[in-house]
C-alpha cells in the first residue's frame, strides 16, 4: 500500500546559501555557497534553523543529510561579514550595551546550531574538505558524521584568540574522550579524517567526495526505511538521557512506549516478519 506522507512535498523556506532536495524520505541539507567556502554568514544563521523546522515537521521526512557544495564543509564564521558585526562595538553606545548586543547576537548564531541537534528527525553530516570552527560546531550538531579522506577538522577558535562559543565545547564531550577534547580545542590542530575516526569523531571515512555521499545516502535511507515511530522515538529517548540518572531514562521510554508501541507500524513489522517480506511503514 502506499505511503500517503510520500506525496507530500514539504515546504521549506528559500535560502541563497544552503539548498534542500528530496529522494524520497531523505533531504539533502546542502551548504551551497562553495565560492567562499561555506563560510557562515548572516544568511546562514538566519536560514537554517527555519528550513531545519520545516523538514522536522513534514511527516514525509525521516532521515537529513547536511552535506556542502564545493571544495570544502565549511570554513566557518565568515568573517568578511560577521567579523565586524560581532566584533566591532558601537561607538555610539554604552559598554554595557555593546556588551548586551553581542551577547544576543551569540546567542542568534547558537540558535541555529540547535535546531539542528534539536530536529526531531536524524541527522547525518557528510564532511569533506575543511571542516573548521564553525563547521565543527555544525558537524557536532549532527547524530552521525561521515568523512571523506579529504576531510580535516581544526577547532580554529582557540588559534584566533577566540572561545568556541556554538556548541562544540557542549557537545564534543559527548562524542569524544575528555583528554581529546582537550586536545582538540586548546592546540586548534588540523586533525586529518583517519585521526578523526581513530579517536571516534566521525563513524566511517570514505575514499573521495562521489563515495561519502553515495555512502550518506545509502545510511539515510537504511535508516528512513525504519519505522518513522522508532527511529525519532529512540532519538528522543537518547537526546533526553543527556541529562537524565539510569532511572529517569528508564522511565521516560516506558512513557514513551506506554504511548506509541501499539502502532501500526509495530503490526507491520509483526506481519512483514511472519510473511517474510520488507515491512512498509507508514509512522501511525
Amino acid at each position: 500500500m502506499p505511503d500517503p506522507a510520500a506525496s507530500e512535498a514539504p515546504s521549506v523556506p528559500s535560502s541563497d546559501v544552503i539548498s534542500v532536495e528530496r529522494e524520497g524520505h531523505v533531504a539533502h541539507v546542502w551548504l551551497d555557497r562553495p565560492d567562499a567556502l561555506n563560510a557562515m554568514g548572516p544568511d546562514f544563521f538566519n536560514d537554517l534553523p527555519a528550513i531545519m523546522a520545516a523538514l522536522g515537521d513534514a511527516s514525509s521526512v525521516r532521515c537529513i543529510v547536511i552535506a556542502a557544495r564545493g571544495p570544502a564543509f565549511s570554513a566557518g564564521l565568515d568573517l568578511k561579514t560577521m567579523g565586524m558585526e560581532v566584533l566591532q562595538p558601537d561607538t555610539d553606545a554604552s559598554p554595557v550595551r555593546n556588551r548586551q548586543s553581542l551577547l544576543e547576537k551569540i546567542r542568534y548564531m547558537q540558535d541555529a546550531m540547535t535546531a539542528v541537534d534539536a530536529c526531531p528527525k536524524p541527522v547525518l553530516a557528510a564532511i569533506h574538505g575543511a571542516c573548521i570552527g564553525g563547521g565543527v560546531d555544525l558537524a557536532t550538531a549532527c547524530d552521525i558524521r561521515l568523512a571523506a579522506s579529504d576531510a580535516v577538522f581544526s577547532v580554529r577558535e582557540t588559534r584566533l584568540a577566540m572561545v568556541a562559543d556554538l556548541g562544540t565545547l557542549q557537545r564534543l564531550p559527548r562524542i569524544l574522550s575528555d583528554s581529546h577534547v582537550a586536545e582538540l580545542v586548546y592546540t586548534g590542530k588540523d586533525v586529518p579524517a583517519a585521526r578523526a575516526q581513530d579517536i571516534g569523531l566521525v563513524n566511517h571515512v570514505h575514499d573521495g567526495v562521489e563515495a561519502l555521499h553515495e555512502a550518506a545516502r545509502a545510511m539515510a535511507e537504511e535508516i528512513a526505511a525504519n519505522s518513522p515511530l522508532a527511529v525519532q522515538g529512540a532519538k528522543s529517548v537518547l537526546r533526553a538521557g543527556r541529562s537524565q540518572t539510569v532511572e529517569e531514562g528508564l522511565e521516560h521510554v516506558a512513557l514513551w512506549n506506554a504511548a506509541f508501541l501499539q502502532s501500526e507500524d509495530l503490526a507491520e513489522a509483526v506481519t512483514a516478519f511472519m510473511q517474510k517480506r520488507d515491512p512498509d511503514f507508514t509512522g501511525r
